[in-house]
């Protein structure tokens, strides 16, 4: 008789490699062919909703690995969401006006306004978003995110950008919006106003120098100061200031002093020089000055409105008095330019100091400028120079090294430029105290990401919303041409206006007469040309998504970006919406960190340590990259390289290979008519189970809270170690040679179907691809997709009071572990070949011979060994083996019974039967009888 014919022997047709490059697409176009993204919203309907409202990328470029960290991250939360019963739909969108996409449309058609008219400008860059949004789109898709890709939200799309202004006019009327020739941040080379969030610091070697100011009136200036009567000094008398931006000295209209600090009239050989008294010794020491002493003092606030000398130019600059001047570095006195810096501007604006800017949009110096007239603020540092060492004026100077602002687009220094522009006021209608009130009512993942954003919104400046360029939303003002006013009637024009943009898109504003919404009045009123920054359009998308789209609501539930996004997308949808709504667009914010090399550095091109998603995709998988994504924490940097995807690669084999072995012993399983009710479960089987159950709530509760590591960690550990090192290896013997319809094998089929049921879904948020591929294999009816699913609900806890309780099964795997050591040391030396060659004998203490012998005849099954025999401890033999579980000694004994051919356990009873000379007594029940009874293992 073929005896292997009588076996039962693996059997599945869902194939042992993945070859995701290959399978995803297939199955994504299943997925799209089924509309599987509708079917979860129709199946989800009347569920308790969830929003996590997608932060959008600026349509521009093929995606990068953060792309995918940042879209993969959102999608584990909202399928894992799903699974625990909520409505989560998933609206992606992108960022479609601004200057990136304004640069590379000029590289095509010229600038606009010289080459080509702005309208066509405008409409060619509108074409080269759509077409940037496709190219992310399909990589997007391709991950495996599932979403409303049909109908994304574009901060172009005509409709978002009546919202646009609208949100613009709702902000203008709960009065936060001001007007103002402020200093802010502007590129030369991008020729615009930079927002808090596209300024980077990068070291620049700057032109450090210490400047005389002569004080104009030295009787008045010294009868100011405690001298000693009639010893007043000799030489000219000059307050020193130190800067490292000698080219901002054009536009000087004052020197401040901290008010409390001491100041020091220094006599050098011919002159005295004024100091804070902290820095004098610094300051002759960098003057090369030994030969001095001190012949008075005075408090700053002595000094304000003291008038002092330009150094070259023919104007006298008072002192005034400021709390940001510090004995950090310098000479405590600071140069002010209110057009070239917020302190000065502050400062400035409490003594009324003009706000003179001399400085073009270019960088260069306007042809008015007195010396520097048509040269580049940066190049016109060493004439700066030139000018003050022929006036005398140039104390010191040498170069340092400092962290300086750069342009985030070119990575070239920037500069502050005082220029007429539109805000949106902290601190004029208590924006800021608002926006930090609600900070604190929102919960911020991780918790330090409070403090952060916290301190950025507390010295932030107001925020300037208006951009000098051709491709974006317009700033739809009516300003009075004398009194700089907005019209009366703005709240109503603004919905006129959105309402022709909804119509015809931006364009309808540029092309707008003013008299048709003015009337008579058009001729005492411009029509403002400015476009909103784009964090504006991107700040509002509360109100023209989740406030216009059906099935989202307001506030979200989740923002998820990267940490950077605290100066950036937290901060400005937090501002727009506080501005607008009074409260918080979000009630929770997480953050992720960025991906780094092995080595911990910043990828980029030049270092050839760049991982593409969409390489990754091509060669391995999606659902690689999606568990390298779940694999690691994403709280801080995450490392990536091609040795660690190809370990995580190995990892998701060990996932698919455990899923293929469940899925290999149910071929023949039928829940409708094999499944066995828990209460006859065989004990083992029970114990898997409740191992199931109770890691089922540890893996909604980890997605619960975003912890998808603690979740990857806690199903590898589990199908490797719970189910590959100890019930898949002991059941193997059961499920192969046992009936084929009997309690022992089906009682087994049934553990595994049931684990494979809640396996399938805690991998579908992180491993999609894999997940679905598996649900299609899984016996019985099902729907189309796990991701129609809910958690598994066919997981039963053990009973507590039971005698096989999970304590026990601790206790077996213990020492199944201790005998599998000392049976692979009998194996080495070559005692025996396989663990079945083997019999045990266990020497226990009281407690371990009650626990063992609880499986009585079956705990061989547990070892893999021939045999398994329990005894009292007393009866222990000199060379029993002391093993590392206290109270158990063991020796292996290598058997001498005949071989079974079909079970391949070494037997006393194989030979005893006529009929089947080769089998041992339970292989013979199992072939020609009822089939063995078990109990436990």
């Amino acid at each position: 008789m073929d005896y292997k014919k009588t076996l039962n022997l693996p059997n599945t047709a869902f194939p042992m490699k993945g070859n995701l490059a290959q399978r995803e697409p297939e199955t994504l176009k299943k997925w799209n062919e089924a509309g599987l993204y509708k079917k979860i919203r129709e199946n989800s309907a009347g569920r308790h909703p969830f929003i996590l409202h997608d932060g959008p990328p600026y349509a521009n470029g093929e995606i990068h690995i953060g792309h995918a960290v940042n879209k993969v991250l959102k999608d584990f939360i909202i399928k894992s969401k799903t699974l625990s019963g909520f409505d989560a739909p998933y609206v992606p969108g992108w960022d479609c006006h601004g200057l990136p996409i304004e640069l590379q449309v000029e590289k095509k058609v010229g600038k606009a306004g010289v080459k080509v008219s702005p309208a066509v400008f405008r409409k060619a860059c509108r074409e080269y978003a759509g077409k940037q949004v496709n190219i992310q789109k399909e990589a997007f898709v391709r991950l495996g995110i599932l979403g409303d890709w049909e109908q994304p939200y574009l901060t172009m799309d005509f409709a978002f950008e009546a919202d646009i202004v609208r949100s613009l006019g709702k902000i203008t009327q709960k009065g936060h919006i001001a007007k103002g020739a402020k200093p802010v941040h502007w590129c030369t080379d991008c020729g615009s106003a930079l927002a808090e969030a596209e300024v980077e610091y990068e070291d620049k070697h700057s032109p450090a120098i210490d400047v005389r100011f002569k004080v104009v009136d030295e009787a008045a200036f010294m009868g100011l100061c405690h001298h000693v009567p009639e010893h007043e000094g000799h030489g000219p008398l000059s307050v020193v200031i130190w800067t490292t931006t000698p080219w901002t000295l054009p536009a000087n209209q004052g020197v401040a002093l901290n008010p409390d600090l001491e100041y020091a009239v220094v006599q050098c050989e011919k002159e005295r020089l004024v100091v804070a008294e902290a820095l004098v010794k610094d300051a002759m020491l960098r003057y090369g000055i030994e030969g001095y002493h001190l012949v008075g003092y005075c408090k700053g606030s002595d000094l304000e409105y003291q008038l002092l000398q330009h150094p070259f130019y023919d104007r006298q600059v008072p002192i005034i008095l400021g709390d940001h001047v510090t004995t950090d570095a310098g000479t405590g006195a600071v140069h002010t330019a209110p057009g070239h810096g917020q302190d000065d501007y502050i400062v400035g604006l409490k003594y009324g100091l003009p706000v003179d800017n001399p400085v073009g949009g270019d960088g260069v110096f306007l042809p008015n400028t007195e010396l520097f007239a048509g040269e580049h603020v940066f190049n016109a540092n060493a004439h700066v120079l030139e000018v003050l060492e022929a006036k005398g004026k140039l104390l010191h100077h040498h170069a340092i090294l400092h962290s300086y602002p750069h342009c985030w687009r070119h990575h070239t220094p920037i500069i502050f430029r005082a220029t007429p522009q539109w805000f949106i006021s902290m601190d004029k209608n208590k924006l800021r105290e608002q926006a930090l009130n609600e900070v604190k009512r929102v919960e911020w993942i991780p918790d330090w990401g409070q403090a952060r954003i916290e301190s950025m919104i507390d010295g932030r400046p107001d925020w300037c919303i208006s951009r000098q360029r051709t491709w974006g939303v317009p700033i739809a003002f009516f300003v009075h041409k004398e009194t700089g006013e907005l019209h009366p009637r703005t709240a109503e024009l603004i919905e006129q206006i959105a309402k022709r943009i909804e119509a015809k898109g931006i364009e309808a504003w540029f092309e707008l007469e003013l008299a048709e919404l003015l009337g008579d009045e058009a001729a005492h009123y411009d029509k403002m040309t400015d476009t909103l920054d784009v964090w504006f359009d991107s700040g509002v998308t509360h109100a023209a998504v989740l406030e216009r789209r059906e099935g989202l609501h307001f506030p979200a539930d989740l923002y998820l970006e990267g940490s950077d996004q605290h100066r950036g997308w937290f901060q400005s949808s937090l501002l727009a919406s506080v501005a607008m709504n009074d409260v918080a667009p979000y009630k929770a914010v997480l953050t992720h960190g960025f991906t780094v090399d092995a080595k911990g550095e910043k990828m980029s091109k030049s270092k050839g340590n760049v991982i593409p998603p969409q390489s990754v995709m091509k060669n391995l998988g999606a659902d690689v990259l999606r568990l390298w994504i779940a694999s690691t924490d994403y709280r801080g940097e995450m490392r990536v390289s091609d040795e660690i995807l190809e370990r995580t690669s190995d990892g998701y084999r060990r996932l698919r290979n455990t899923a293929r072995f469940l899925l290999s012993n149910l071929a023949d399983f039928d829940p409708t008519q094999h499944l066995v009710a828990n209460s006859d479960l065989l004990a083992l089987d029970r114990w898997i189970v409740d191992r199931a159950y109770l890691l089922q709530e540890e893996i909604k509760s980890g997605y619960e809270t975003y912890q998808f590591q603690q979740i990857y960690q806690k199903v590898h550990h589990f199908c490797v170690i719970d189910l590959g090192s100890f019930y898949l290896d002991i059941i193997k013997d059961r499920q192969y040679t046992a009936k084929t319809d009997g309690l022992a094998r089906r009682s087994a089929q049934t553990a595994m179907y049931h684990v494979l049921e809640a396996l399938t879904r805690w991998l579908a948020p992180i491993t999609s691809y894999t997940a679905d591929e598996i649900w299609q294999y899984i016996p019985g009816k099902r729907s189309d997709s796990v991701f129609l699913e809910t958690w598994y609900q066919g997981l039963v806890k053990l009973d507590t009071d039971s005698a096989l309780s999970r304590e026990f099964w601790q206790k077996i795997m213990a020492v199944r572990t201790a005998v599998s050591k000392e049976l692979e040391k009998s194996r080495a030396k070559g005692d025996i070949g396989a663990s079945l060659n083997a019999e045990v004998e266990l020497y226990c203490n009281d407690d371990f011979f009650t626990e063992l012998n609880r499986l009585a005849g079956e705990l061989h099954f547990v070892f893999i060994t021939s045999n398994a025999v329990v005894i009292a401890e007393q009866f222990s033999p000199e060379d029993a083996i002391q093993t590392e579980v206290e109270g158990v000694k063991l020796k292996v004994l290598v058997s001498e019974h005949k071989k079974c051919v079909r079970c391949w356990h070494q037997r006393y009873d194989v030979g005893e039967n006529a009929e089947h000379p080769e089998l041992c007594g339970r292989c013979i029940e199992n072939v020609a009888g009822e089939g063995e009874h078990r109990l436990y293992a």
